[in-house]
């Protein structure tokens, strides 16, 4: 039998509140709604939505949507960085819409509830015969959220996650049902696969995957202009590659991925969270002395081992970030990436020796999807993070420039400074993904203040 203080945190969740005395709900006046809060993971960004709901099956969300009074906006895991969620309508959570709906052996495809975490996708769909063909380094977002924002992660012949869609299901500002595919309502399918919650509700997403596979994750650590020389022909020679640039010690790793059919084993790891604590007291204790902090750093990790572990795909993807940042990344044009980080990283080191956080560099390959930051181009994105209690816009707007030079498009989810005009001459199908999400929602109720300077 569950305790009663398990109880009240399953009503709690469910619920989406937090527990208040109840002396204050007795003093509370009636006639003003009591709001609760919400804020992102990194605190960037906050409401006080009129109303937070999180309806339980598609009728209910049809005549929630067809009902609410004002405007409308889904929120996933909260880590998105822009000001993509905040309302002062309606927040909606599709968390009880989550699980796996059904998978087809033949085609390797799945369809899951648009509210499924990343993290409760790899065991059930593994069961099924069946794995992601890729996943980001953070699995605690929504599928919804990840294709909506082109979330991805990195490999040259490899997309986003939106690329990997096949279908999906939409509910329209008229609480209608619309299904969505290549055959179904294309023009709408190819804006709705990167849509950022404009054109409706997403409850259903058909992704097409392949048979479970294991993978070998190799981490090296190694000098970094070491790696920019041959970054691009080492990603190349794996399934999965990134490198990441630790700031002031002229050091960095490199991660790689490959499908494998070795016994399952790894070697002892260092702890991400820990490391990125180390990095910042060295930060607070050697700041003054650039040179010294390089010294002791490099000399540091010289001494490391390399790390491997074998595992099932969706156990190797992603790491646990609990150390929170907020971040500015950027997708530019493959021939342009090593170019990029290069002036990234003289700027960085010559004017913001506070700087802790290591530069992450992916790989991603080119899409057809209208709003997608790959649109038509294979890409290297670049992704600079700062310490979430620190100002991070100085250093931000000092290298979101030199992204603008070498023809960046912003993750959509990551801080950037653009506008609509930006936006619209960096995406050929711009006016097209306006025209529909005009025709789903005329009047605008799944659009917040910033959608709506972008999109109305």
């Amino acid at each position: 039998m569950p305790t009663r203080r398990q109880l009240l945190t399953t009503l709690l969740t469910a619920a989406g509140a937090s527990l208040l005395p109840q002396h204050s709900l007795a003093q509370q006046d009636s006639s003003k709604p009591r709001r609760i809060g919400w804020r992102n993971w990194s605190g960037s960004q906050s409401c006080q939505p009129s109303e937070r709901t999180a309806p339980a099956s598609l009728t209910e969300l049809q005549q929630l949507i067809k009902d609410a009074p004002g405007k409308i906006r889904a929120v996933g895991a909260g880590h998105s960085f822009m000001p993509l969620v905040p309302t002062d309508g309606t927040l909606l959570s599709l968390s009880r819409l989550s699980g796996l709906i059904d998978a087809d052996a033949d085609s390797l495809q799945a369809t899951f509830w648009s509210g499924t975490c990343l993290r409760d996708i790899g065991a059930p769909l593994e069961a099924a015969g069946q794995a992601l063909v890729t996943m980001p380094d953070i699995d605690k977002q929504t599928l919804a959220g990840c294709i909506s924002t082109a979330t991805h992660g990195t490999g040259t012949g490899i997309g986003c996650m939106s690329s990997l869609v096949e279908s999906l299901q939409l509910v329209t500002a008229d609480g209608d049902l619309l299904d969505c595919s290549a055959d179904k309502n294309p023009e709408i399918f190819q804006a709705a696969k990167v849509s950022l919650g404009s054109l409706g509700i997403i409850t259903k997403i058909r992704m097409q995957n392949q048979a479970p596979y294991r993978l070998k994750r190799e981490t090296v650590w190694c000098g970094a202009d070491d790696v920019l020389d041959v970054a691009d022909a080492v990603a190349e020679k794996n399934r999965n590659f990134e490198f990441y640039y630790i700031p002031f010690t002229g050091m960095g790793w490199t991660d790689m991925h490959n499908v494998t059919d070795e016994p399952l084993g790894e070697t002892e790891r260092l702890d991400s969270n820990e490391a990125a604590q180390d990095l910042k007291t060295v930060r607070d204790m050697l700041g003054w002395s650039p040179k010294l902090r390089e010294l002791i750093m490099s000399s540091y990790i010289k001494t490391l081992d390399n790390e491997v572990r074998v595992e099932s795909s969706w156990k190797n993807y992603a790491s646990e970030r609990n150390v929170r940042f907020n971040e500015m990344e950027y997708h530019l044009p493959r021939e342009n990436g090593i170019k990029a980080m290069r002036e990234v990283r003289d700027v960085l080191e010559n004017n913001f020796s506070e700087v802790f956080f290591p530069i992450e560099f992916r790989y991603v390959a080119a899409d057809g999807i209208w709003l997608s930051p790959f649109y038509q181009r294979p890409c290297c994105s670049i992704a600079v993070h700062r310490y979430f209690e620190e100002d991070y816009k100085p250093y931000f707007a000092a290298i979101e420039p030199i992204f603008h030079k070498y023809g960046g498009r912003p993750h959509w989810g990551k801080l950037n400074t653009l506008g609509r005009d930006d936006f619209a001459a960096l995406y050929p199908r711009w006016q097209d993904f306006i025209e529909v999400r005009r025709q789903l929602d005329p009047q605008g109720k799944f659009l917040n203040p910033y959608l709506e300077s972008l999109l109305a």
